[in-house]
């Protein structure tokens, strides 16, 4: 039912941040510094991402820049400490991702456009576990969602018309695991989904 995931290349080191990008990171900072549960941490996080969502400035034009060929990832800040990233994710419309979990605690949140989300669970059953999918949610600019394993198992599309833009904060170094996904699932049989 899964696959582990490597990254096939590092990912690229963080880029240049804009003044507004360095307030976020040290909003970002304070709250990891508290060292609280993972659940926690993601939703102090997610509370500071917030104002910053649809802000001018946040970006440069270079971390705004999409690929034809699939979503693309944008690591803004690495932690020295390995503590946590920011990430830019650019989705040109139908971009997707696979079916996914993830390395630890994550909050997302919409900076531009519109992403939809599939969310799923793995239920026991006979023979071991099946994916199902619980809910289906549209994030439109400036929703913010935080998760923490295990239950963070989804997939996230652009199903609209134009260029969408999220932010990613995770409790790990990117810049070094060149990816945020833990494992990938095969998707349940005969779905239809965007």
């Amino acid at each position: 039912m899964t696959t582990p995931t490597r990254p096939a290349t590092p990912a690229p080191a963080p880029a240049r941040a804009t003044p507004r990008l360095g307030a976020l990171v040290e909003d970002v900072r304070e709250a990891v510094g508290r060292g609280l549960p993972p659940d926690l941490t993601a939703y102090l996080v997610a509370e500071r991402l917030a104002p910053f969502l649809g802000a001018a400035h946040l970006l440069t034009d270079e971390q705004r820049e999409g690929d034809p060929g699939r979503y693309r990832q944008h690591v803004l800040h690495a932690e020295q400490d390995g503590s946590f990233s920011v990430v830019a994710l650019v989705w040109l419309p139908g971009q997707r991702t696979p079916v996914h979990d993830h390395v630890s605690w994550c909050v997302t949140g919409v900076h531009e456009g519109e992403e939809s989300e599939r969310r799923y669970r793995l239920v026991p059953d006979g023979t071991g576990s099946r994916l199902v999918a619980t809910e289906d949610v549209v994030n439109p600019q400036g929703a913010v969602c935080g998760f923490a394993p295990p239950g963070d198992i989804h997939r996230v599309c652009n199903a609209g018309a134009a260029t969408a833009i999220s932010i990613h904060v995770y409790g790990a170094d990117i810049a070094r695991l060149g990816t945020s996904v833990r494992r990938v699932y095969a998707a349940p049989d005969g779905e239809q989904w965007h």
